[in-house]
């Protein structure tokens, strides 16, 4: 009894191995996966640099002229300048410029420049994200075909199981029935083995057994 007891747990210790095993390598193969498909790095958009760095390296550059449309800017938000009406401002604006000799052609052709500039980086940018979005897309898909992939493996594997134990289910209801008949034979057969009259009047094995130990007379 002892040796069939330690057979028994040895079984059920290496079952239980191997199912651990093959939830370990299941968990390796995931994280295989997972790496195998990581997104690629030089995929990904740098930070955008400052204004200045766009203007400078932009392929038709401001004009180096002492007052830009930056510097008109500048101007504009002066404290000196707070509370005017736009009128006042602009009639002080061109007293400035007119005193520093600068034109007003030369100011407007800086705005444009610039404003050519942060536009010609604004494709940039967008033709950039366009790129990424598509790559990361392709990517996504190709993960989710490989999720779908492992996906159905793994439900196979589970219906396998459900199938399984309902198989093991309806060959156990089988032998119930086969067993039925099995004792209901060797009942009958041991009631021919024993007294027809006796303290048992059942149809069970129990109650012939019982008529067994009655004293004969």
């Amino acid at each position: 009894m002892l040796k069939q007891w330690f057979n028994f747990s040895y079984q059920n210790d290496a079952h239980n191995g191997v199912a651990h095993s093959m939830t370990e390598a299941s968990a390796h193969s995931l994280a295989d996966t997972a790496n195998e498909m990581a997104p690629p790095p030089d995929v990904r958009i740098a930070p955008p640099p400052s204004f200045d760095n766009i203007y400078n390296n932009a392929a038709v550059k401001p004009p180096r002229i002492p007052y830009g449309i930056l510097k008109i800017a500048e101007m504009l938000a002066s404290v000196h300048l707070s509370g005017m009406s736009p009128e006042t401002k602009r009639s002080a604006l061109m007293m400035a410029l007119e005193a520093a000799s600068a034109e007003v052609e030369d100011v407007l052709q800086d705005a444009v420049v610039r404003q050519r500039a942060l536009n010609d980086y604004e494709d940039t940018y967008q033709n950039r994200l366009k790129d990424l979005e598509n790559a990361r897309a392709e990517e996504n898909s190709k993960i989710q075909s490989e999720l779908d992939r492992i996906t159905a493996q793994y439900m196979s594997r589970i219906q396998a199981n459900v199938d399984d134990v309902a198989r093991e289910q309806d060959n156990f209801r089988a032998w119930q029935k086969r067993k039925q008949l099995e004792v209901a034979r060797i009942t009958e057969a041991a009631t021919f083995c024993v007294p027809q009259q006796g303290p048992g009047n059942g149809t069970g094995l129990s109650s012939v057994l019982e008529r067994a130990t009655f004293p004969r007379k």
